[in-house]
């Protein structure tokens, strides 16, 4: 029997508006939630090559791009599309409801 997710709530719809990431924590966890074509991501807030805040970075066409080097992650499975970064950064389901942003924290 599959286990049902837990989602916590990580900000309100209206903080994160289309092609922004924005930093949020839940707890002590730190979090880069962005919004691209309607549907909201999140991820760890650390790039992988060198842990500059992914929320300092961009939103684009490719993925979530890094401010200080470059690299950009895919949306959904944190993969590395761009060097320097190699390794994925970790991302986490994430829905909207009632006005929320909601993630599970796997």
């Amino acid at each position: 029997m599959a286990t049902e997710l837990a989602y916590v709530k990580v900000a309100r719809s209206g903080q994160v508006p289309e092609g922004v990431v924005r930093r949020f924590f839940v707890g002590d966890l730190e979090l880069a939630v962005s919004r691209f074509e309607g549907d909201v991501y999140v991820s760890a807030n650390y790039c992988t090559h060198l842990a500059c805040h992914l929320s300092a970075g961009k939103v684009t066409e490719d993925g979530l791009l890094c401010s200080c080097h470059g690299s950009v992650f895919d949306f959904t499975t944190g993969e590395p599309l761009s060097p320097p970064a190699v390794s994925p950064i970790k991302v986490y389901p994430a829905k909207e409801e009632n006005g929320e942003i909601l993630v599970a924290l796997t």
